[in-house]
């Protein structure tokens, strides 16, 4: 369990990110693919659903004693709110209500943070579109690690209690890589968030409160979902800075697992991603995929050769905003 990850820096590249050039590739092959990009007109619905069925989960939970409070929020809330976030992933790109209808995406992610318990979406937002435009980008692509978190969690009880603290590492990152003022919209995003917490407690009482907060942060740490945090971008194959998982928990996660493909194309949402994959198969079937986020998880843990280091960096140049 003492083993130190032999990695003492990122893989450094002076490449441009590969997924702009292959966006033009598929595109001049399969125009046809263009029809898959717009609104999923399910989203709305299935997202509406599982917000609901948190607040109908807060009054049931309420007289439940603490150990039970906690293992809900772990085995069944903390998995439908780690499913929310990654709705409000989709969500991001526009792909509830259309292109045409920013300010309706935009509010309706913060209805879909509201189970979450901790204001997200709108901060999110605001960092994720760095993180498309200039993956692996130093100190704009604020989902790569800190080199603190390179150089400390290095050894196997270590990247455990890293995997731990991801929900925090995550929130508090980019206030040190890329900080960026605050916006009306998450301040809008913290007003509602809070609001509601506190009508929660009031008709409930503390422990529904802490049923939706823990379960955000236990299912965005150690659980079998966040696999996905891992298996998107560490590099587990020298040349290789993204990866898709075709497992079953694409089915509670919005496809997220189709990485490749959503890098490829942002702008179609997560329940067409396969029909990416089956129309220009050629491009994806000989890539290196993840089968088990478990398994991303253990060899993340156990593999010396893997550690927050595992990630390839460029420098990128800033692109105007519009």
């Amino acid at each position: 369990m003492g083993n130190r990850v032999t990695r003492e820096d990122f893989e450094w590249v002076y490449t441009e990110q590969p997924h702009t050039q292959r966006r033009k590739e598929i595109l001049a092959k399969y125009p046809e693919i263009k029809t898959l990009m717009g609104p999923d007109p399910h989203l709305k619905w299935i997202v509406s659903g599982m917000v609901f069925m948190q607040f109908l989960a807060c009054y049931l939970v309420k007289d439940l004693s603490w150990k039970w409070i906690f293992f809900w929020a772990y085995a069944f809330g903390g998995c439908i709110n780690h499913s929310l976030t990654l709705a409000i992933h989709d969500i991001s790109h526009n792909v509830a209500f259309g292109n045409k209808q920013v300010k309706w995406n935009r509010w309706f992610a913060v209805f879909a943070n509201l189970p979450i318990g901790i204001p997200y979406s709108a901060s999110f937002k605001k960092y994720h579109i760095d993180h498309h435009r200039y993956l692996g980008g130093d100190n704009l692509d604020v989902d790569i690690p800190t080199d603190f978190e390179g150089w400390f969690f290095c050894t196997p009880l270590r990247k455990v209690l890293w995997l731990i603290l991801q929900p925090l590492f995550y929130s508090l990152r980019p206030l040190y890589v890329k900080p960026k003022a605050i916006t009306r919209m998450e301040i809008f995003n913290a007003l509602v968030q809070f609001s509601i917490d506190l009508i929660i407690y009031y008709l409930w009482g503390l422990k529904p409160v802490v049923y939706l907060i823990a379960g955000t942060i236990l299912c965005m740490g150690l659980h079998p979902i966040s696999g996905h945090f891992i298996a998107e971008h560490y590099m587990f194959l020298k040349g290789y800075e993204t990866y898709s998982y075709y497992g079953p928990l694409n089915c509670l996660t919005f496809n997220v697992g189709y990485h490749m493909e959503h890098h490829d194309f942002p702008s179609i949402p997560g329940c067409r991603l396969p029909m990416v994959k089956k129309i220009a198969a050629e491009y994806y079937d000989n890539l290196p995929y993840h089968q088990s986020w478990i398994r991303v998880l253990w060899d993340f843990v156990f593999d010396d050769t893997i550690g927050p280091y595992s990630r390839v960096k460029r420098q990128c140049k800033l692109a105007k905003e519009s």
